[in-house]
């Protein structure tokens, strides 16, 4: 190469620095904006919110129940304007469901705020969420199922950990209500291992894991539904998955569309990009007639283990009676090899 031809190299290089650098900023995901936030801490004697993001309660006996579960763990109840509203299968409108989210994140009394039930309308509550006013008073937040779509946009707006656990309507065994004391009262540094009951059986046939790619790894818990969480696609309510470690779960879903929701995370680079991954329970996801269909094995087999990442499937996750509560957001170490992962450090604020 001559010098006149080097030397006009170097100054086409030299323009396009300043065009490079605003390109990285204008592309950084809003996730990798924004700092992590811890919620204050809960304890007995607290007031907790129960506000109906998603479907309407048909029944207003389960109201008095989800009451009655948090009275019964020490813990007062405020309750969501718009709880017991109905706009078709909704729990109100748009407008009244998010009103009843950023009035309870704005109350200073309120120290957590409980999602009473799941189903479906939780995404369209999300472009009227106050991010600045949930950034600025961070509390716990907890629900599961459609309430995923609040973790994640939650997540990624303000960078809040939240936890993924029962509804306030879910079912409250001894089980459930050990791991809100041990994750909340208590905040323990949780080993999530499943219990494993033989019962009359030789060998225990409930809670198994399986290991889909053995190792360890650690990294920032994300996902939820795998419904709710392949819907956000495409929005700004989704997390930066670099370098986190995937949980996903659902119910009643056919295997053929677990391969096709699992598809959408690939085909947008969400795939590529984690470090590790855990399957909880698909309740109820049987195959369909016809032709012929994939198995569960098959579609991890395709879709996870060419990511050669630690991987594992069967974990407490998802519409089962018992379920563990996940800090969403939060640094968990995942050993795929024994089916479990713990965290790393405390999800709340020092006291």
């Amino acid at each position: 190469m001559d010098k006149r031809q080097f030397i006009k190299n170097c100054a086409l290089a030299a323009t396009l620095i300043p065009l490079a650098s605003c390109a990285s900023v204008i592309a950084a995901p809003a996730s990798k904006l924004t700092n992590r936030i811890l919620p204050v801490q809960l304890n007995p004697g607290d007031t907790v919110a129960l506000v109906s993001p998603s479907k309407a309660t048909d029944n207003m006996l389960d109201l008095q129940i989800a009451t009655e579960v948090m009275q019964a763990l020490g813990l007062k109840v405020k309750t969501g304007k718009h709880l017991a509203s109905r706009r078709g299968h909704l729990a109100g409108t748009d407008a009244e469901r998010a009103s009843d989210i950023n009035a309870m994140f704005a109350d200073k009394e309120v120290k957590a705020i409980i999602c009473l039930r799941g189903g479906s309308g939780a995404a369209r509550v999300l472009p009227l969420l106050d991010y600045p006013l949930i950034r600025n008073n961070p509390k716990i937040l907890l629900g599961y199922s459609d309430i995923t779509a609040l973790h994640n946009a939650i997540g990624a707006q303000t960078g809040l950990v939240t936890f993924h656990g029962p509804n306030g309507t879910g079912s409250w065994n001894s089980f459930n209500a050990d791991q809100f004391r041990r994750v909340f009262f208590e905040r323990e540094l949780m080993q999530y291992q499943n219990v494993l009951d033989a019962k009359d059986e030789l060998a225990p046939r409930q809670n198994r894991t399986i290991t889909i790619t053995p190792g360890k790894v650690q990294g920032e818990l994300v996902g939820g539904n795998l419904t709710v969480l392949t819907s956000l696609a495409g929005s700004p309510y989704l997390p930066d998955f670099t370098g986190k470690i995937l949980f996903i779960e659902d119910v009643e879903e056919a295997p053929y569309r677990v391969d096709r929701m699992l598809s959408t995370l690939k085909l947008m680079g969400a795939l590529d990009k984690i470090a590790g991954f855990i399957f909880g329970e698909c309740t109820d996801c049987r195959p369909s007639g016809g032709y012929g269909w994939l198995t569960m094995d098959q579609i991890f087999d395709d879709h996870i283990k060419p990511l050669n990442i630690p991987a594992y499937r069967g974990a407490m996750i998802g519409h089962i009676k018992q379920q563990f509560i996940l800090p969403v957001g939060a640094k968990v170490e995942l050993d795929a090899t024994a089916g479990s992962f713990r965290m790393l450090e405390q999800a709340f604020q020092p006291s």
